[in-house]
């Protein structure tokens, strides 16, 4: 795979979607999504593992990246394209160590700059702030404002995520602000029209 451009819509799976994991994220590739996240908190680790494998192998054929959230070693041993860590996933030097110069790693940093300037000295290839709106999928997330983005902004060079509640209405706002990829949950995998929904996303980035 050719290295990707760290723009547009991100979408992250929903673990409540799985009978219909790999169709629903087929119909957001289909509708715009540029990397795709596969996000699932199961203990279920066989689970866990055939859905990876099946994600990155329909991610592949249309060349889109594959991130897994939160757990390196799954990363690893599916060959996934990079790996997004939260606070308690681990160093960015580790991640590097285990998935290579090319992986792509992302760090979760919340309302914080300073966490942010220190993820892209470590060697992150984005940073994501959030929660931006009210979240139903982490509905006690902090919150951060959108000129953090801004601030974050003239200050990394490296790509700025924004997530949290985001919908095709308030996102404009936030790539106008800084973001470079705007990541999303039930915004598309709860959407009636999967694709449709995703496009509309991806149409916030068009209009740049």
């Amino acid at each position: 795979m050719n290295p990707p451009t760290l723009r547009g819509l991100y979408a992250l799976t929903d673990g409540a979607a799985a009978p219909r994991l790999l169709s629903s994220v087929e119909a957001v590739i289909r509708g715009g999504a540029r990397l795709v996240q596969y996000r699932e908190k199961s203990a279920d680790h066989a689970r866990r593992a055939e859905e990876a494998g099946a994600l990155l192998a329909l991610c592949r054929g249309h060349g889109v990246p594959l991130i897994i959230n939160d757990d390196v070693e799954l990363a690893v041993a599916t060959g996934a394209d990079g790996v997004h860590l939260g606070k308690d996933d681990g160093r960015v030097s580790t991640a590097r160590v285990r998935l290579g110069p090319r992986a792509i790693i992302g760090v979760s940093c919340y309302d914080s700059l300073a966490r942010a300037v220190q993820a892209a000295q470590d060697g992150a290839d984005y940073v994501a702030f959030g929660s931006f709106f009210a979240s139903t999928s982490k509905p006690d997330a902090v919150r951060a404002p959108t000129s953090l983005l801004t601030e974050a902004r003239a200050r990394l060079g490296i790509p700025l995520c924004a997530i949290g509640g985001i919908t095709p209405g308030n996102g404009a706002a936030l790539v106008a602000a800084g973001a470079h990829m705007l990541a999303v949950i039930n915004g598309l995998f709860a959407a009636d029209d999967v694709a449709a929904t995703a496009k509309a996303y991806a149409q916030l980035f068009k209009q740049q």
